[in-house]
């Protein structure tokens, strides 16, 4: 099993980790960090040992497409691990331009069977990011039953929706004021706090509770889950960088040591989905 890293602080190197997500700036959305394909290169000549994940995560429009080609190209000289992508505009130009760079399919909520992820493979992918929406149980069935590799995300904030609008923009002119573009609103329903911010990309929503999925890597690793997702945004620098150092020793231990899991009992209690299914129920008029 593989730590794979989402880091908010830029560094140049990295210890304890065996990959890294960078978002792609201008190609990709739902980050809190954006790379310049030089500051790739200079992290990859700097980590000749991790993988590299780039995120181009974004819904293309068609006259980007031509752009889209173009970093495509100069990605695939990198040698990198894999691109993450939500628009199958990626996958055809995979096709179309031969590239050798393999593809993670990240199409958020959409990643959450093991037959459509099969699909996916069968064009070609060899990755899923599965859906932060799914229980444990599912997740170990699209492992198992699954020829595509998958990748868990286990602790981060998690990012709920994202609009291409400029929401916080729009609502502070309406109002006749100046947006405040990093901001905290609470759902009504639920009372659950969300954290808005605004950037040139659009507006991102986040729900203001961190996910703590340390207790389930000892049954990912019973599956041969491959790798596991780290997302530092939501957790101090030092807790978070102390937490991989950990992970790392957990994994190579063969997840035995319950210390982890009760040291880890820190990040509170919130498992998400990973516990709990998604009911959908049709509400009658009236």
């Amino acid at each position: 099993m593989k730590i794979i890293i989402d880091p908010i602080t830029k560094k140049k190197t990295y210890d304890n980790i065996d990959g890294l997500i960078l978002s792609l700036k201008d190609y990709a959305v739902q980050s809190i960090n954006y790379y310049t394909l030089d500051e790739i290169k200079e992290i990859q000549n700097n980590n000749p040992n991790i993988e590299i994940f780039i995120s181009l995560n974004k819904n293309f429009m068609n006259e980007e497409l031509s752009s889209l080609q173009k970093i495509l190209l100069e990605l695939d000289k990198l040698n990198l691990s894999g691109i993450l992508f939500y628009d199958v505009a990626v996958l055809q130009l995979k096709k179309k331009l031969n590239l050798k760079t393999d593809l993670v399919w990240a199409s958020t909520y959409m990643v959450n069977n093991f037959k459509t992820c099969d699909y996916y493979y069968s064009k070609g992918v060899k990755y899923a990011l599965l859906s932060k929406e799914i229980t444990l149980e599912e997740i170990k069935e699209i492992i198992k039953s699954s020829k595509i590799t998958s990748m868990i995300e286990v602790v981060g904030l998690p990012s709920v929706s994202f609009s291409k609008r400029r929401l916080i923009t729009n609502f502070y002119n309406d109002l006749n004021k100046k947006p405040k573009y990093n901001i905290t609103i609470k759902e009504k329903v639920t009372n659950d706090n969300y954290i808005l911010f605004e950037d040139n990309n659009g507006t991102n929503f986040y729900l203001d509770k961190l996910v703590n999925g340390t207790s389930i890597i000892k049954e990912l690793f019973q599956v041969d889950c491959k790798y596991i997702i780290l997302r530092e945004y939501g957790i101090d620098s030092e807790t978070f960088y102390q937490l991989i150092k950990d992970t790392k020793k957990y994994i190579l231990d063969n997840c035995c040591d319950e210390k982890y899991i009760e040291k880890y009992k820190k990040l509170g209690n919130f498992t998400n989905f990973f516990f709990k299914k998604t009911i959908y129920k049709v509400k009658k008029n009236g």
